[in-house]
């Protein structure tokens, strides 16, 4: 098994995929956890994005992974979600869960690492978080979430000019996290990202990208991070 804490590839700017479009519809009710578990970026929304951080939940369901969004104290957030085998989303869509004009609360204010992005702190501003519901401990992920999670990162590589890093949140916070833990198949997701797997797969396509996603609306176990707020 490898080493979680050592996840992490680099996208280069050749190669970019073409427009991806994501199925990826609002988790019902998550906008009104926004105002609590978010932050407006210190940093441009398109071109100051330059990580993606993937996260798995240590639990084994959506709704007990978007329970972390609505505690009113020490609340956490990650910009999508992709459902287990258990759940009837699986294989269909990947749950939209906080703005990507907006920083979510997905890594510590603390944590950092001197291959992401020069060391630099506040990571939840320049960065996007994936969460994967996966126990973790002995719990295999399904082939559908890591092509889920490869094609999400495909879709924030053709919008955002600058990204470079993709990188677990073990690597960010070794002290603390492991996840997506060992059973995340990391070669075969950089492969799926790097090389593209079928990105007109139908279980993730959708007309249009809704407008909401793409403009600020205001300014568990899976994501124990604290506010963002310097």
């Amino acid at each position: 098994m490898e080493n979680p804490r050592l996840y992490q590839f680099n996208l280069p700017q050749r190669n970019r995929p073409p427009d991806i479009i994501l199925s990826d519809p609002w988790y019902p009710g998550v906008q009104s956890c926004w105002e609590r578990c978010t932050t407006k970026r210190s940093v441009d929304p398109i071109y100051g994005i330059r990580a993606v951080v993937i996260h798995a939940t240590a639990g084994t369901s959506s709704s007990g992974a978007i329970s972390v969004m609505k505690r009113r104290d020490d609340p956490a957030s990650f910009h999508w979600l992709v459902p287990d085998e258990d759940e009837a989303q699986h294989g269909h869509l990947v749950w939209a869960c906080a703005p990507e004009a907006l920083a979510a609360w997905h890594v510590r204010n603390a944590a950092s690492h001197p291959d992401v992005n020069g060391g630099a702190g506040r990571v939840n501003h320049w960065s996007l978080g994936i969460e994967v519901v996966n126990a973790q401990k002995n719990d295999p992920f399904s082939d559908w979430q890591i092509e889920a999670t490869a094609r999400i990162v495909r879709y924030c590589w053709a919008k955002y000019p600058n990204l470079k890093h993709v990188v677990s949140h073990a690597k960010l916070d070794p002290g603390r996290r492991s996840d997506p833990g060992e059973h995340f198949d990391w070669l075969r997701f950089k492969s799926l990202v790097l090389v593209g797997g079928n990105d007109e797969l139908p279980a993730l396509v959708a007309q249009a990208t809704p407008l909401s996603r793409l403009r600020s609306p205001a300014s568990s176990p899976c994501c124990d991070v604290g506010p963002v707020t310097d």
